[in-house]
């Protein structure tokens, strides 16, 4: 398919990148393969994570398709990108027609990127995955690559004002080695690791602070906190 959209939005985000300063590290981008598909599953702290996940797979040349909430398709600025760069809305009410949009994606070697908990996560750890994820790399018979995002929850997350012109803020992305797509449990187990060891290599302290987890000091709600905000609302 045609990408006429995507590279455009690349070269902006590479631009937003400098602008801001940020100190971007991609750690195991050598798992993400250069051709066929591959179900990218990265935990989600930010409304930017799809941009970073995305990052994630450029030194393997791959764009990723994200699977998305079907209103940012319908928004009159997000839809055009979005449609434009082949991303594939997910209507929770017709969950199905998504899982299989999604399966012919992978079928057709595309690498498709889903966030497995469906929701930011306010407590700053990965909370319980859907089963999208496994279903598909197993269905599709392609690798499953978990992924963790740090650092982009500071920028703009659930709950908090966006911070687009604060410079300097460390990023990490790391893509891990492909697991057996079993079960959800094994994947968040992989998730969570990978997490924990990207927030403990993080080049800046964040004990006391908002964006850092309750069990590393910060002020962040505990996921239980963080689960009776999300039923509140």
């Amino acid at each position: 398919m045609p990408d006429r959209v995507y590279p455009p939005v690349i070269a902006a985000c590479k631009l937003m990148f400098r602008v801001l300063d940020l100190r971007i590290a991609r750690e195991g981008t050598e798992h993400v393969p250069t051709t066929g598909g591959a179900v990218l599953a990265a935990n989600h702290v930010s409304y930017l994570d799809f941009i970073f996940a995305g990052f994630g797979a450029l030194p393997a040349r791959r764009l990723v398709r994200f699977m998305a909430k079907h209103e940012v398709f319908e928004h009159r600025v997000s839809g055009p990108l979005m449609r434009g760069m082949h991303h594939i809305p997910v209507d929770r009410q017709a969950g199905q027609a998504s899982y299989q949009q999604a399966l012919s994606a992978l079928r057709a070697g595309e690498v498709v990127g889903i966030f497995p908990e469906a929701t930011i996560s306010r407590s700053f750890t990965v909370k319980e995955v859907k089963s999208g994820a496994v279903r598909l790399a197993a269905e599709a018979g392609v690798p499953l690559l978990p992924t963790a995002l740090w650092g982009t929850q500071r920028l703009w997350t659930k709950g908090r004002p966006k911070s687009l012109t604060q410079r300097h803020v460390p990023v990490t992305i790391v893509v891990g080695e492909p697991i057996e797509p079993t079960t959800d449990d094994a994947l968040r187990k992989r998730m969570q690791e990978l997490l924990d060891e990207a927030q403990q290599r993080y080049p800046e302290s964040g004990e006391g602070q908002w964006w850092q987890p309750a069990h590393l000091g910060g002020t962040a709600p505990t996921p239980e906190e963080a689960a009776r905000l999300d039923a509140r609302r």
